[in-house]
């Protein structure tokens, strides 16, 4: 763009504004700003950064008005001043184009404050370094509005699919010319072993455009799980139409991918669907994906049924799942233990990332072994807390009891009718598991005490003297260090470590809280140290007469009722 002078040919200059518009894909409107701000800033420094100097450029014939403006103020005002967001003060600055009310009433004495004064100003030829602040400024402007149109054209195109052409590569990072904008596909985000050439012709997924100071960021990837959705869009219409819908996908890009189907129509088979006729469907997608293995799975609402169907091609014997952690125990034969892996444990991760669940697999021989282990230490439990044989601590596991607790309180009919057990050998049980666990809690008791924890730990509704013995070893010795805690620092949580998900322990793992129980200890600990109030309790409306009439609190007593009530005062007062 050359802006030599502002008295050149009108024509011209709307010629440039069109032909920079449209190459850029811009408003025409804003260029014409752009250009009447450089005009603007050539202006004051030709003739003072004090003055108010106005440009306007009339959008059909590109006649250019340039105006001095001059504003009546009162003699004291002040501009500027203040504070910054960081508490610096700001200085007094006073704007161009302002004439105190005293020096204006010198010129022209109906001057008031607030009047305006209008002065054309001659049309002037650019000098070389006014012409090269000119071009920066128009150039500026038409990049920041080049960038505001990406932006918001693509915003709205995320999880799409677009077709551009390799402009060039970075340090792995591919950075493609999509027509209209300017995307990137970063190193981790392309598929190994994949190599670009400047102008292949490449498909991407736009996974996410972001709004940054060097311009949109329109973010390309060929890894994503969502690429392979939409590109089974493409090529099965069933699931471009909705009738088959795509639940979930998990790749290992370049190698292997799992992908849950489900159909709204009974009739239509999902996976079958997907699959195509000899596979010339899925093979489409494999092409693309450079010979990525894909497992179309059924999807199912039933979380145990899904977590089966994902370790496909392995077959599965149980599933034990704990919904509070989302983990699943899988067994499987022994024999099909390294195909439920997979190799480099690609499939029982793969499965883990589709369904959502941390997943632990173990063999029928290693269940069998875990299972006696869990049974000869009930046993010996059983044997020593309740001095006992092995016969009568092998019955007690058989039929369920897993702790000296659940023996002790449980109702004695439900020991007594275990084959061979008697009332007087139910009640005897019972007393020896009591007096063990009386022995059991003197010794926590003496435990927590030389760790130093405090006595009104023990006060915290919930605490038990298990609870505050693992508190004390875990430097928790007071409420205060209670309340300072968060659910997790008790119940323990997940950690990504070198590509791996860690366990890291709890105080009070080896309890079993769940979320909800870990928050409550802490809550009631805050409020005894009175960080938080104590909810209120709702209060009991009084009710209108007659409201309760059926057997409430209007109601009239029935004559055994008030019998029951008079024998009662009467012992009382005996």
């Amino acid at each position: 763009m050359s802006l030599t002078g502002i008295s050149a040919n009108r024509l011209e200059l709307l010629q440039i504004a069109e032909a920079v518009a449209r190459e850029k894909a811009i408003d025409k409107e804003i260029v014409i700003e752009a250009i009447e701000e450089a005009i603007q800033k050539g202006a004051r420094a030709r003739y003072g950064a004090e003055h108010d100097i106005r440009v306007h450029i009339d959008a059909k014939t590109g006649e250019t008005t340039i105006k001095r403006v001059v504003t009546v103020v009162e003699d004291d005002a002040q501009f500027g001043g203040g504070v910054d967001e960081d508490g610096n003060e700001l200085p007094f600055e006073e704007p161009p184009g302002i004439l105190r009310l005293s020096d204006a009433k010198r010129r022209d004495k109906d001057a008031v404050v607030g009047k305006v004064y209008e002065e054309l100003l001659p049309p002037f030829e650019f000098g070389r370094v006014q012409t090269q602040m000119a071009r920066q400024v128009v150039m500026g402007k038409v990049r920041d509005a080049e960038r505001e149109r990406q932006y918001e054209e693509y915003k709205d195109r995320v999880g799409e699919i677009v077709n551009g052409t390799v402009k060039r590569v970075e340090y792995g990072n591919v950075v493609v010319d999509l027509g209209r904008g300017e995307g990137i596909m970063r190193r981790d985000q392309s598929i190994p072993r994949e190599n670009f050439n400047i102008g292949d012709r490449i498909r991407c997924y736009i996974y996410d455009v972001r709004r940054e100071t060097k311009g949109p960021q329109i973010l390309l990837s060929r890894a994503h799980g969502g690429f392979m959705a939409k590109l089974f869009a493409q090529e099965v219409p069933e699931v471009y139409d909705g009738v088959i819908e795509i639940r979930a996908v998990a790749r290992d890009p370049g190698s292997r991918a799992k992908m849950a189907v489900v159909s709204n129509d009974s009739s239509i088979d999902p996976v079958g669907a997907c699959v195509g006729m000899r596979g010339s469907r899925v093979q489409a997608v494999v092409a693309e994906l450079q010979g990525e293995k894909i497992d179309i799975i059924q999807w199912s609402q039933d979380d145990a049924t899904f977590i089966v169907n994902g370790l496909a091609p392995a077959e599965v014997s149980k599933v034990v799942m704990d919904e509070e952690d989302e983990r699943v125990e899988v067994v499987v034969p022994d024999e099909q233990l390294s195909l439920a892996i997979g190799r480099r444990g690609q499939n029982v991760r793969l499965a883990s990332q589709l369904t959502g669940w941390q997943i632990d697999i173990m063999t029928e021989s290693q269940e069998s072994e875990r299972r006696q282990r869990e049974f000869s230490e009930r046993t010996a439990l059983f044997q020593e807390a309740l001095d006992v044989d092995e016969v009568i601590a092998q019955l007690l596991v058989t039929e369920g009891f897993a702790t000296v607790e659940d023996v002790a309180y449980v109702e004695a009919e439900e020991i007594s009718a275990i084959e061979g057990f008697d009332e007087d050998t139910a009640d005897e049980i019972q007393t020896r598991a009591r007096e063990y666990l009386d022995k059991e809690a003197a010794e926590y008791d003496q435990k927590r005490r030389d760790l130093g924890v405090d006595d009104a730990l023990l006060e915290i509704e919930g605490i038990t003297l298990p609870m505050a013995v693992a508190l004390g070893e875990g430097g928790i010795k007071t409420v205060e260090d209670l309340a300072g805690l968060v659910p997790d620092d008790l119940r323990g949580w997940f950690e990504t470590k070198n590509g791996e998900r860690v366990r890291e322990p709890g105080i009070l793992e080896s309890f079993g809280l769940d979320a909800q129980d870990a928050e409550l200890l802490i809550m009631r600990a805050r409020i005894v140290m009175g960080w938080v109030e104590a909810p209120e309790e709702p209060e009991m409306e009084e009710a209108p007469e007659g409201e309760f009439a059926e057997g409430g609190f209007d109601a009239e007593p029935s004559e055994d009722a008030v019998a029951e009530a008079e024998a009662a005062g009467e012992a009382r007062d005996a």
